[in-house]
């Protein structure tokens, strides 16, 4: 039986639009392209992880309450079902703290890899941050950067470049471009 492939997703940027510790789920709003792109890519037999960085619980900005209403709106606007995604890792380590799962460790990925049984080469990572495909790399998967989040300079399209990362507009042009589907 071949080995799954499967895409992990970062949230903030990347299927969501960037907000500054987002707290309340009526500032959240979807990237709209996200969800036909990812639907696509599942019906091609990817399957599909979120993975997300939610430093402000450490911080002290907001609870888990508040990521989780986050994320069900999130499921909502989309018109996703609860368990669209595989898996759900909510990383809520400060930057300082480097054991846990905080991106760019590949703990959560690396975990999937053995649980279901995926091929690391046949999985992506991706994300609007550098340590979005340092994950995938981390964890001998590909990584990919889209356009959608954080500003992309040219120091990052070098640092990109240099490790092969390619860069897309968005979720779609990457599922389009990159999958071809």
């Amino acid at each position: 039986m071949a080995k799954q492939k499967a895409l992990f997703l970062d949230r903030d940027g990347t299927l969501i639009r960037d907000a500054h510790y987002l707290k309340d789920p009526h500032e959240l709003v979807i990237i709209e392209v996200a969800g036909p792109a990812l639907e696509i890519a599942r019906d091609a037999g990817f399957l599909l992880f979120m993975h997300t960085n939610q430093s402000g619980i450490a911080r002290g900005y907001y609870d888990w309450p508040d990521v989780y209403a986050c994320n069900a709106k999130m499921h909502r606007d989309f018109g996703w079902a609860d368990n669209f995604f595989a898996e759900v890792c909510i990383a809520p380590e400060s930057p300082d703290v480097t054991e846990g799962y905080r991106k760019p460790s590949s703990k959560f990925e690396k975990a999937m890899i053995k649980k279901y049984d995926l091929e690391p080469s046949q999985c992506w990572v991706i994300g609007d941050k550098w340590i979005d495909p340092e994950t995938a790399l981390n964890a001998g998967m590909k990584g990919a950067l889209v356009r959608t989040g954080k500003p992309i300079d040219q120091s990052l399209e070098e640092k990109a470049a240099s490790h092969k990362v390619k860069i897309f507009e968005d979720l779609a042009e990457f599922i389009s471009v990159e999958l071809k589907l």
